[in-house]
């Protein structure tokens, strides 16, 4: 079985990145947790992918106009960053400031607006917000750029403060009123996108935002008990220092990274599940000046977190990266990668296509009948691989061992896929399935099948759904 230090590391990728295979959770332990912690918080420090070399290989990366190259750009970043949090705060922020390829001038917008959260999705608050408001893609999702002077357009100014820094409300009281949604509206008059550069002979050129003064609402507003001739940066001013923008935050971040929550929608009536945690990550929003990274810190080094083992339904995207992390294919480029890519839409997350601006409903909604086939058959193909490089590695591993017994077999195979652990009945049902596929012997050409085929099943566990 696997050291505690072992387990608890595997907790920690698992949430704070995608996974990883057995030896890099050995070379993580050795390193120490809170070391790992520092590192996971800096991600400048490690390098970034080499565009310029994938654009070679995947000459459509270049743009980004196609949907399902987003898909697939996204998708080889999981696999394959040193930055594992700066990808999965991405996949976070991309769940909450939610914009669609269904509704986009072009899908190289949303690849620059993710871009922008790995720039600054772990940096101050009150900046990323700033930056989400002249995002040229949010600002034509959410009809910014039809909102005048004259005749405001509320969508926009609604959804900051119902979906991306307030919630509706919390503690069984309102956020804010219809009132603060038409004066946050108002604000926001004259912030839109310039006209587009026609893409012929040279194809799309980026979408820029731009401020119209002539279209700016400049008259008193009263928004959340104060009154001025705010513009939009004002009125972020206001929003984050709000109680309510730490309290959504903080909800945020602990159903993300902790352990799942009721969907947003309840969470006026409904009450987080740890107020105590809720209440640290608070005081840290605070306390730091609106700062992310000081909240993230707080998470990752509290005693709450190192308890919540297997309380997340992994995403698809998590369940796809995490699986082809430890299968360690396409660690490089090469053909095929699309079809890897579209299963994590089969499951029910078509990534940079939400199916509203609410996002994804998570949690056990992640799961059902139909999509349980999916997760099922995807990762117990990837498993039960043996060409696999990482496949490879563990047959290579558990044979060097000198594995000859049923029950030490299924204890390092779930090691070996991040420390899992099943229920008596479940290793028993295994053991007798290992028991029956003939002798144990390492070496031997039946010793690499049997581990492959305990793979496929430990991977298909109602367990293994959990992060």
């Amino acid at each position: 079985m696997a050291s505690p230090d072992i387990e608890l590391m595997a907790h920690l990728i698992r949430r704070a990145g995608f996974g990883a295979t057995y030896e890099e959770l050995e070379r993580f332990a050795a390193k120490g947790y809170a070391a790992t912690v520092d590192e996971l918080l800096s991600p400048m420090e490690q390098p970034d992918l080499e565009m310029d070399l994938l654009e070679r290989y995947f000459i459509d990366w270049k743009e980004m106009n196609a949907l399902e190259v987003n898909q697939a750009y996204l998708t080889y970043r999981m696999i394959n960053t040193k930055r594992p949090l700066q990808e999965k705060m991405t996949l976070f922020w991309h769940g909450i400031f939610c914009v669609g390829n269904s509704k986009c001038e072009h899908g190289g917008q949303i690849q620059t607006q993710l871009n922008m959260f790995r720039e600054k999705g772990m940096g101050s608050f009150p900046e990323l917000l700033l930056a989400l408001s002249v995002d040229p893609a949010m600002v034509f999702y959410l009809d910014n750029c039809m909102s005048h002077k004259d005749a405001i357009n509320e969508n926009f100014g609604r959804e900051l403060l119902e979906l991306f820094a307030m919630g509706v409300g919390m503690d069984g009281h309102a956020n804010y009123t219809e009132e603060d949604v038409k004066e946050c509206a108002r604000a926001f008059t004259g912030w839109t996108i310039a006209n587009a550069i026609p893409r012929y002979p040279y194809g799309r050129f980026p979408s820029t935002f731009a401020f119209n003064a002539a279209d700016h609402d400049y008259g008193e507003k009263t928004f959340q008990g104060e009154t001025g001739n705010f513009n939009g940066d004002d009125i972020i001013e206001i929003i984050v220092k709000q109680p309510s923008a730490g309290r959504f935050i903080a909800r945020h971040l602990y159903n993300f990274f902790v352990a799942d929550e009721p969907q947003i929608p309840a969470w006026q009536e409904t009450p987080p599940r740890d107020m105590d945690a809720i209440k640290e990550m608070e005081d840290a929003y605070f306390e730091s000046g609106y700062n992310l990274t000081a909240m993230l810190r707080v998470l990752f080094n509290s005693d709450w977190f190192k308890a919540a083992r297997f309380e997340k339904v992994k995403s698809p995207a998590e369940t796809v990266a995490g699986t082809m992390r430890l299968v360690q294919d396409f660690t490089s480029p090469k053909p095929g990668l699309h079809p890897i890519a579209m299963e994590i839409r089969y499951m029910g997350q078509d990534l940079m296509n939400p199916p509203t601006v609410e996002g994804w409903h998570t949690g056990q909604e992640w799961i059902d009948s139909g999509t349980l086939v999916e997760r099922i058959n995807f990762t117990a193909d990837q498993m039960g691989n043996v060409d696999h490089p990482g496949v490879k590695a563990i047959i290579d591993r558990l044979g060097s061992e000198g594995i000859t017994e049923p029950s030490a077999l299924v204890d390092r195979c779930l090691d070996m896929v991040g420390a899992y652990s099943l229920p008596e009945e479940t290793r028993a049902y295994l053991m007798d399935h290992i028991d029956k596929s003939g002798e144990l012997k390492p070496g031997s050409e039946s010793f690499g099948g049997i581990v492959a085929q305990t793979l496929q099943l430990i991977v298909a566990t109602q367990e293994y759904q959990f992060a």
